[in-house]
């Protein structure tokens, strides 16, 4: 896998990562934007022979390994100490309101993702055992956060401000998710901003090289 060749860290970290997870991919895209260098270890926490538990007692990717051993959970833990450690443009502002803004629109981002992912895994159970009301609930989620997302970002640029931050890293992952589970929902239709948004943003490197493959 192509890894970022400009050190701003004096030991090679890793990050264990799926290259289907949304989460894993915005920890990608941040480390790539901060000029952060790593190994990405592939490992899929749903296979028998997975080692993810051994670095995440929740057994949930991703996991930043630093060079001690010592680790790092959740997408949004890791993404907070890649932007603070490198000087490169800083994705989370250090003013107290901007700041958390931007974390609200990740947080919103990381709900559309758990869930499509819930409504994602219901669907891979036999049809027989899946629960209509379960997926119609859980597809509602993303429908309104979809909608709060277009109704936020209203007809500007960017998710917040008028500048490239983690809030459009979290956004591209949820709509690039949604196009690799969901093809089938359509939600460009809906929010023809977002869908926009979504292409522009596609054109970054840092997106480009971690589209979902599997």
């Amino acid at each position: 896998m192509p890894q970022n060749k400009n050190k701003t860290a004096q030991h090679k970290m890793k990050l264990i990562a799926s290259l289907t997870s949304p989460f894993a991919r915005k920890v990608r895209i941040v480390a790539a934007e901060k000029h952060i260098e790593y190994e990405l270890v592939v490992d899929l926490p749903w296979e028998p022979d997975t080692k993810v538990p051994e670095y995440n007692p929740l057994g949930k990717v991703p996991v930043w390994v630093f060079e001690d051993g010592k680790t790092l959970f959740d997408s949004r833990v890791i993404v907070e100490y890649l932007d603070s450690v490198s000087p490169v443009g800083h994705l989370i502002p250090t003013d107290p309101r901007a700041r958390i803004a931007v974390k609200r629109s990740e947080a919103l981002a990381d709900g559309i993702i758990d869930a499509a992912a819930l409504a994602f895994m219901e669907r891979k159970r036999p049809e027989q055992q899946q629960s209509p009301e379960w997926l119609a609930r859980q597809l509602g989620k993303v429908a309104a956060g979809l909608a709060t997302m277009s109704a936020d970002m209203g007809m500007n640029n960017w998710c917040q401000g008028d500048s490239f931050t983690l809030a459009d890293i979290a956004t591209g992952c949820a709509l690039g998710y949604l196009d690799f589970r969901f093809p089938e929902l359509d939600w460009r239709r809906s929010q023809p901003h977002l869908s926009e948004y979504f292409d522009r943003i596609m054109q970054r490197p840092t997106f480009k090289d971690t589209v979902p493959v599997g």
